[in-house]
């Protein structure tokens, strides 16, 4: 069997108005020493780095505890999740979903074949929403802006040097990432783990897919930003999808329709 990973970040769900007032349109490609931190920050500058500094460190601390640095709890629950659903730990969830999901059954065998996951499920979940509830509060709009810098690109930490992907996006040629996500998104939302968190996260994870997928950020160098009128125009399009609009969203790939 293969060796259980995580893509890279493999998110709260605001209106897009709430959204765009609290500033999820503005960002750039600038050191992230550059612009205020909030008080009791205490981030180390890190030389190299562009774009928003707590951003960087999210995501940095994000692919450490899910995938470099993952616990041997967390390994253990990537195991049994691969393990029952015959393959690893992206693939088979994806393929499963894509089967299933084009059946009149859906969602009640996707439900079925994982319900009993709930408790590998249950870990993951607890390990992701800590990293997030670790450097952003739970209802504000700093989450929101993370998803937008993730997905445009932004943000360059020469941290990751050694993965030869400096560039805090979802990886791969394809980024495939967004769609795996959003299959456990919907499995943890079905089966009642951290339901609201997740229901709400569902839509960020959209729209950071569809602004990676109109910027195609080279991942191993500095990005512009792109225009502010794009992605007003993505949040407000994005944003307001639940997660059962977002099942339909997701049947298309590698990139949204019409994107």
């Amino acid at each position: 069997m293969p060796t259980p990973e995580i893509s890279r970040r493999t998110a709260l769900r605001f209106s897009a108005v709430a959204a765009l007032s609290a500033g999820t349109t503005v960002t750039s490609a600038v050191p992230a020493h550059a612009g205020k931190r909030r008080p009791g920050d205490e981030l180390p500058e890190v030389p190299g780095m562009h774009g928003d500094r707590r951003a960087n460190e999210m995501w940095y601390r994000f692919d450490d505890v899910t995938n470099f640095k993952a616990s041997p709890e967390l390994m253990e629950a990537y195991t049994a999740i691969a393990g029952h659903l015959g393959g690893d730990v992206e693939s088979a969830p994806l393929r499963i979903w894509r089967e299933m999901s084009a059946h009149p059954d859906y969602p009640h065998n996707f439900v079925e074949r994982f319900r009993p996951l709930v408790g590998p499920l249950t870990l993951v979940s607890r390990t992701q929403l800590g990293c997030f509830d670790r450097y952003y509060p739970r209802h504000g709009s700093g989450l929101v802006r993370a998803f937008s810098y993730f997905g445009q690109g932004v943000l360059f930490d020469p941290r990751r040097a050694d993965v030869k992907s400096e560039v805090h996006a979802m990886n791969g040629a394809v980024p495939r990432g967004y769609h795996v996500w959003h299959v456990y998104i919907r499995a943890m939302t079905l089966l009642g783990v951290d339901r609201e968190r997740w229901a709400a996260i569902s839509s960020l994870n959209a729209f950071a897919w569809a602004l990676q997928s109109v910027a195609r950020p080279d991942l191993r160098a500095v990005n512009p930003p792109l225009p502010a009128g794009t992605v007003a125009r993505l949040a407000a399009s994005w944003l307001p999808r639940d997660v059962r609009r977002l099942d339909s969203d997701f049947q298309s790939f590698p990139y949204p329709a019409g994107v």
